[in-house]
């Protein structure tokens, strides 16, 4: 599902405008965003949480040419799926 396919359900499913469910889906993005940048956790109970992981720097090795590098350290965020979303998941509720 695209950004604009979930736009578009959210507006059929609760009988919105398009234009309403856009500002709604940019809302939410634009807010977990920010909170992923401050390195909040975000736990939406049923679904899943999201967290900011950073992983140290390291040697690396360009697979082409072989020349070792320095891989500089990088926060990446993560998401663990809930118990709820699991379940539904693999047929268990």
């Amino acid at each position: 599902m695209k950004k604009s396919d979930l736009i578009g359900e959210l507006s059929r499913v609760r009988g919105i405008t398009l234009k309403q469910a856009e500002t709604v889906v940019n809302s939410v993005f634009e807010v977990m965003t920010e909170s992923l940048t401050r390195a909040d956790r975000i736990e939406i109970r049923g679904f899943g949480s999201f967290k900011v992981k950073g992983y140290d720097g390291y040697k690396g090795r360009n697979p082409k040419t072989h020349a070792r590098i320095e891989v500089e350290p990088k926060k990446l965020p993560v998401f663990k799926v809930g118990k709820d979303l699991h379940q539904r998941l693999n047929g268990l509720s």
